[in-house]
């Protein structure tokens, strides 16, 4: 078996356990948590306020104004939805988490429509 037919047998199985979030959602949120891993000074455990950050950041730097329908359309809706995402993963271990992670972590670190909308940084895209 090679490694991307691997990749999309557990991509297959988390859609198949968790069918509201598309399998680009996954992949989405690791890279963000790549993301976020290689920003640090340090390696450390990443909290769920920053990998919902990370989200926010990769979705508007590749996105742009359609980050938000994007997520939307791979079943991320808010950042409980990124919870839902990472807490799957680590369901079907391919993330890991300690003692005190849990789901509520990703609870209201932003809203939608003020991070991709209403405070979309127009000014960054020239």
């Amino acid at each position: 078996m090679t490694d991307l037919q691997f990749a999309d047998e557990v991509l297959d199985r988390l859609h198949e356990r968790h069918p509201r979030f598309h399998a680009h959602s996954y992949v989405f949120v690791l890279q963000a948590l790549h993301r976020v891993i290689h920003s640090l000074e340090a390696p450390r455990h990443v909290s769920g306020r920053e990998l919902a950050q990370g989200v926010r950041e990769l979705a508007l730097e590749r996105f742009g104004p359609l980050a938000r329908t994007v997520l939307e359309h791979w079943g991320i809706h808010d950042t409980e939805d990124v919870g839902g995402v990472v807490f799957a993963m680590v369901e079907q271990g391919i993330l890991i988490k300690q003692d005190g992670d849990q789901p509520e972590d990703f609870t209201d670190v932003y809203d939608f429509e003020e991070a991709f909308e209403l405070n979309y940084p127009w000014e960054a895209r020239s």
